[in-house]
């Protein structure tokens, strides 16, 4: 069993390096919408000094995305689409 793990293992990384140098396409790849900050926000009922504390963001962060003079990537993305669409675990995890 262990040699099967390794031999899987091995073959995914691999794989990577292919992928890496743009020798082979990824078998599937993770798109997340662009949040609109704003309207999250303002769905919330929050400030934006409060929205912004609750994301643990600067507050010049926060008017820079809603202005547009800067848009949220990497994991500011993927933790606004959670507010928007789960706002309870946003809250449940920062007020618990």
């Amino acid at each position: 069993m262990k040699d099967e793990l390794f031999y899987e293992l091995q073959k995914s990384i691999k794989e990577g390096g292919k992928i890496l140098k743009s020798k082979k396409k990824p078998s599937r790849e993770f798109n997340f919408d662009n949040p609109d900050p704003k309207s999250i926000r303002e769905q919330l009922g929050l400030s934006q000094n409060k929205f912004a504390k609750l994301l643990g963001i600067s507050l010049s962060t926060l008017q820079n995305w809603e202005q547009g003079r800067r848009k949220p990537d990497g994991p500011a993305k993927v933790l606004l689409n959670i507010a928007a669409n789960y706002p309870e675990a946003i809250f449940n995890t920062v007020f618990r």
